[in-house]
């Protein structure tokens, strides 16, 4: 059994990887094998989900595929290229890595393009199963600046889980796939929090004082252009601000729990882990 990783020089897929890496042979799909994280018994394979021409020797052999495409346009035929490949490999189950609310009238061009990949593995003929997490707390640690956070939230709240818990998530789902074959789970932590507790939660931990400022819409596409975002992220981004902002992600289920066997990890911890760079931000 061989479990193929892609995107994981990424936050999630690195996660994945350093998670199930020494469970079970594991090969990563790299661009660039100077960028890939250096985990015994993990082999490094060279392709890219944007040209098809490169993916035979990745797939081939594979038994799992962990399939996550980088937010953006060409993200469905990246997808595609994936699914087409697993398919003239007889790869035996794909885990696709999909987004919270995916669907045809998503308030997210993100969302949309996500659907239209979770239809095609659907109906690909390959086991599947696929995984939408909410937001990331992890998210949260690069938008504290000084005494202020930032973020997509607005003054609403969301049910944010740490990526910890995802790379569990599909550890588990790599390792066992036929106990999760045809099955959708969306990641969530165990509470709802805001952006304003949020500031309350690092400012006790890390021993600083951090308040949260909110962003209109119209200011979050403003700051996102500014810092260097390209035009089409920058505006998926304040999508998702007002979708956020709607109360659209306030909500928390146990499906981490269903699938790990213990509950999702709470923001007071995962800000406890990572004290330091709050407190350093």
């Amino acid at each position: 059994m061989t479990i193929l990783i892609t995107g994981s020089t990424g936050m999630v897929s690195g996660e994945v990887l350093r998670q199930v890496a020494g469970k079970a042979p594991v090969r990563a799909l790299v661009r660039d094998k100077s960028r890939a994280p250096e985990l015994d018994g993990v082999e490094y394979v060279v392709g890219d989900l944007n040209d098809a021409s490169t993916l035979a020797p990745a797939f081939d052999g594979v038994s799992t595929l962990w399939l996550l495409t980088p937010m953006g346009p060409l993200a469905p035929s990246q997808s595609m290229h994936a699914v087409r490949a697993a398919q003239e490999a007889g790869v035996g189950h794909i885990v696709r890595l999909s987004a919270i609310g995916a669907a045809h009238d998503a308030p997210t061009r993100n969302g949309r393009l996500h659907a239209l990949s979770d239809v095609e593995l659907q109906h690909s003929g390959i086991p599947w199963t696929i995984v939408r997490p909410s937001h990331f707390m992890q998210n949260l640690l690069g938008t504290v600046a000084g005494e202020h956070l930032f973020g997509l939230l607005g003054e609403s709240r969301v049910g944010a889980v740490d990526v910890a818990d995802i790379g569990a998530v599909g550890t588990e789902i790599l390792l066992a796939p036929q106990r999760h074959e045809g099955k959708i789970y969306t990641l969530t932590g165990p509470e709802s929090f805001s952006l304003d507790q949020a500031a309350e939660e690092i400012t006790r931990t890390a021993g600083r004082s951090v308040r949260y400022l909110p962003q209109s819409p119209e200011q979050t596409l403003d700051n996102l252009l500014q810092a260097g975002l390209d035009a089409w992220t920058a505006e998926v981004l304040t999508e998702y601000r007002v979708a956020y902002g709607s109360g659209w992600g306030d909500f928390t289920n146990d499906h981490v729990a269903s699938v790990v066997g213990r509950p999702a990890r709470s923001f007071a911890e995962f800000v406890r882990d990572h004290r330091e760079q709050f407190a350093n931000a």
